[in-house]
């Protein structure tokens, strides 16, 4: 199953969106892709970029073949131990990870930047994969001028 992210703070659809995202005036798609990261990598991954503050426990660094390691733009320590995957506290962390986000220009325009560079997978730890901070990060870019497509790949592997 494929998720896709609308638009809406994080809501998903089974089916794709299709969205391009304007760079010096010349129209480029964008494919973002979200995966959990112990799932293995995929030829059609791209970058494989973590987006986790800790290192996903037990998992070495060969099997979760990254291209990048962007601690700064995770959620803060405080945050992700409020939140503590607690799905009732889902809106308020998606709120504050984007201010979050709106404070950290730096980290959000390195990442951009990349994403135009070919397609790209957004890695992270949780078990949850409807409410964890990929998802939030990938609707960030979207609303901000990033204009990716957005798929939540499901492997077999976890969660």
């Amino acid at each position: 199953m494929v998720f896709v992210l609308n638009g809406r703070g994080g809501e998903r659809r089974g089916l794709r969106l299709i969205a391009a995202a304007s760079s010096m005036g010349d129209c480029m798609s964008i494919e973002i892709k979200l995966k959990r990261a112990y799932e293995p990598a995929g030829a059609d991954d791209g970058m494989r970029i973590l987006v986790d503050r800790l290192w996903p426990r037990g998992l070495s660094k060969a099997a979760a073949a990254l291209t990048l390691w962007m601690k700064d733009i995770a959620p803060s320590t405080e945050l992700r131990e409020w939140f503590a995957h607690d799905p009732a506290l889902w809106p308020e962390f998606q709120r504050r990870y984007r201010a979050e986000l709106d404070a950290n220009g730096e980290a959000v325009e390195r990442l951009r930047d990349l994403l135009q560079k070919g397609p790209a997978t957004l890695l992270y730890a949780a078990h949850d994969r409807e409410h964890n901070q990929a998802i939030v990060l990938a609707s960030y870019l979207q609303k901000r001028g990033t204009h990716p497509r957005v798929s939540h790949q499901r492997g077999r592997h976890g969660g």
